[in-house]
Parts: C-alpha cells; structure tokens; sequence
C-alpha cells in the first residue's frame, strides 16, 4: 500500500481511489480514509525534502512581511512586494476550502465517498476534464499571476479530492489549466498548496489513533508505518520524474489511464470480483 501512495500520491490519478482498490484486489480490503490520510504524511515529506529550498524561502518572506520588515502598511504585510511572501498568503487561503469542506463531510468522506460505482465514475469523468483543459488551456500564465481569485479556486478544486477517484493534483492541476497555467505551474503550485492540507488531515488522524480515537478495524500503527516510509522513499522519485514529464508532454497518458481504470473497476464490479462497499481492512 506503501508504494502504492508513492507511485500514485503526485499524478493526476487519484492516490486514495487506488488505495482503495488495490486494498480489496490483494484481500486486505478496504485499509480507510484515516489509514490513507496517515501514510500520505509520508509523500508529503518527500515534497517538504524535494522543495526545502522554495519552502524556506516562502516562509521567510512571509515572516518578514507580517513583521513589518518589507513595510508597515496593510498591503506590505498581505506581501506587495514580495512575491513569496504572496505565495504565503495564497497558500493559506487556497488551503481553508478543503479544511472547512473536510470537516464538514467527514463522515461521508470515510463511509459513502469510498463506494467503488462513485470511484469509477470520478475516475472516468475527471479524467475527461482534465483532458478536455489540457487541451483547451492556454498554457501561458506562470505562477507569479497568482491572485486570491485563482487561489480560491484552486482550493476549492483541491477539495473536491475529498472524493476519491477526483485526484488532488488531477483536481488543481485541471483548475490550473482551465485558468491558463503552463502544466508546470499548476503541478509545482499543487505540490505546494497540498503541504497544509495532507499533512494536517495525517497528523489530525494520527493524534487520533494514539488518543485511542481509532476507526475500528483500521491497520495498527507498524504496518501505518512501514506504508508511510516506503511511500516516502518512493514519492521522492515520482516527484522528481513528473515535473519532468509534465514540463515537456502533455497530460494525455493519465487520461486514458484513468478512463481505462475506471472501465477496469467496473467489469471486476460486474463480475463480482470487487464489492462496492467493502469490509475495513483487518475488520472481522
């Protein structure tokens, strides 16, 4: 399950839909949103490693523009004059849809969102539209014509990953697109406006388990572990070899994987091969 969210966690390919199935293909079933949330903390520690150097940088400027060092006005503090001071800002306010969004679904993220009829239709369908805003968008805007406008609606394509099938970068990056960003900016900018979001929903579901909080059921804190550090190890090299990819190709390759999943998930749900519901993992 581990390299599962490594291979999958930064594609535009749905990381928790592939958990889930792969969950019940190998007879482990179902391994849970909270399972899923606490192993993606792995993969989001490879983001924090691979973009140290631009994390650093944007928390600094964002320092020294709420402290008043780039100006005391409003505007200064709000990072007029510093671009990653800015990047700061829209980060955090692109991250309070899914917040807000997170909690107020929870119980149906972790039971209905997780029927595998739902997760072959995101798949299927956002699939479609990243395909359809690949091709449309005008690839031109990079990432210093941020506004609060097009933060706000990355966040909310953000959160609509809350559904598995939909893709946390699959759904910011086809926001970034339609809004006209080079492929590689709407990737970076996914990476990034992820770092709040996933590594909060793991450390919150994280300080429930040890608070004895668990999902019934769920995988223990070994195995929770071992996934988290191989997802880290491999996640690490994804990331590498996507932005890469995304900066010379288009995204037709993950299109079509995901329309052929889909119809995959569908035929092993005909067959009865995979149920719709599935047992949570280690569940009697």
């Amino acid at each position: 399950m581990g390299l599962v969210q490594g291979l999958t966690e930064y594609l535009p390919v749905s990381s928790s839909a592939h958990l889930r199935i792969v969950g019940e293909l190998i007879g482990a079933g179902d391994p849970g949103a909270a399972f899923t949330a606490m192993i993606q903390i792995g993969t989001e520690a490879a983001v924090l490693l691979y973009f140290r150097r631009d994390i650093k940088r944007i928390c600094i400027a964002w320092w020294h523009a709420v402290t008043g060092k780039q100006g005391a006005d409003r505007a200064a503090r709000f990072g007029a004059h510093d671009p990653d001071a800015r990047m700061a800002w829209y980060i955090a306010l692109g991250s309070l849809p899914i917040v807000v969004l997170g909690l107020a679904f929870q119980d149906a993220i972790e039971t209905h969102f997780r029927n595998l009829w739902l997760i072959a239709f995101t798949l299927a369908a956002f699939g479609l539209i990243l395909g359809w805003a690949d091709k449309r968008g005008e690839h031109k805007r990079t990432l210093d014509e941020l506004n609060p406008r097009r933060a706000t609606a990355f966040g909310f394509a953000q959160a609509l990953a809350l559904i598995p099938g939909v893709s946390r970068s699959g759904g910011t990056i086809t926001a970034g697109l339609l809004m006209g960003f080079t492929r590689e900016a709407a990737a970076r900018y996914s990476f990034l406006l992820a770092i709040p979001a996933v590594l909060g929903s793991g450390l919150f579901e994280l300080a429930k388990s040890v608070g004895g909080d668990a999902t019934a059921g769920a995988p223990g804190f070994g195995p929770t572990l071992v996934a988290t550090i191989v997802s880290f190890l491999v996640g690490y090299v994804v990331i590498i070899g996507f932005l890469k990819i995304v900066s010379t190709f288009s995204y037709k390759p993950f299109v079509v994987y995901r329309i052929g999943l889909a119809v995959v998930v569908v035929l092993l749900l005909l067959s009865g091969a995979l149920e719709p519901v599935g047992k949570l993992a280690g569940a009697v």
